[in-house]
């Protein structure tokens, strides 16, 4: 009796349910890592807060990442992002846990993103630095287009079905991790800085550093989100690296605050 996977070509076989669970959590694992440290470096602390300054190739570099690892339309991500500064925790932030709830902006984060940059005012004021490019309209505004592409070279280099689920284990891993710094991190965790977002270094591990929100909502211009000597955010340690080779300039060397610590107050 012929085997239930006969008929298939010897990359698109299973060869181990255990070892195919295994490389899939590790690659997938791999590239969320990826995926996260251009989110922080390219989207955030370069694109929304103009923290420091990527080199053409560079730019387009993390550009390509994003697209092919997230789908995410870059002007969209900072629009929401801009929005989130400017009324945070208040009425008017697209995804406040002190508005909703941390359960709610974990479980429905996604939806509340979606919200919010399917506005077209959101765009119009607060990516208004961000036109539309021929590159966008012909390859970085496709986001189906851009998952697709991801999905199809995971696919081609690591077979079939480590390449299908290690694309599962990404997408839970990387939309878990960016709920969780909008709810998790607004609600938990050290708060030397008069904000109310909080520092969770497992998070800042998990995101490229983005757990150190608290450090962020202090000094959201400075390209370093670690701001004592026991925090670890390597986002931070890949921006030396780019800038050693001149593939980045930082706007500002110290961390510039803009509220005071809770220390510092007292």
């Amino acid at each position: 009796m012929p085997d239930l996977f006969d008929f298939l070509p010897a990359p698109f076989v299973p060869q181990s349910v255990l070892g195919t669970a295994l490389a899939a959590l590790v690659i997938g694992l791999a590239v969320t890592v990826v995926a996260n440290v251009a989110t922080t470096i390219y989207l955030h602390r370069a694109m929304s807060h103009r923290a420091l300054t990527l080199s053409p190739v560079a730019a387009v570099g993390f550009r390509l990442i994003v697209w092919v690892t997230t789908g995410i339309r870059p002007r969209q991500w900072v629009a929401v992002h801009r929005k989130h500064h400017a009324f945070t925790d208040v009425d008017g932030d697209p995804h406040s846990p002190v508005l909703l709830g941390w359960k709610t902006v974990q479980a429905r984060n996604v939806a509340l993103y979606r919200r919010c940059a399917g506005d077209p005012s959101t765009l119009g004021r607060y990516a208004k630095d961000m036109p539309q490019t021929t590159l966008d309209r012909l390859l970085f505004d496709r986001t189906i287009l851009g998952l697709t592409v991801g999905i199809t070279s995971l696919c081609l280099v690591f077979g079939v079905w480590v390449g299908l689920a290690a694309s599962i284990v990404h997408v839970n891993l990387y939309l878990g991790g960016s709920a969780a710094v909008n709810a998790i991190g607004h609600h938990f965790g050290r708060r030397p800085y008069d904000n109310g977002a909080g520092n969770l270094q497992w998070l800042a591990f998990l995101t490229a550093g983005e757990g150190l929100h608290n450090n962020h909502h202090a000094a959201p211009t400075s390209a370093r989100l670690a701001h004592r000597w026991y925090e670890v955010d390597y986002g931070w340690w890949i921006i030396k690296v780019l800038t050693w080779l001149r593939l980045a300039r930082v706007r500002l060397n110290e961390v510039k605050l803009v509220v005071p610590s809770r220390r510092a107050a007292a």
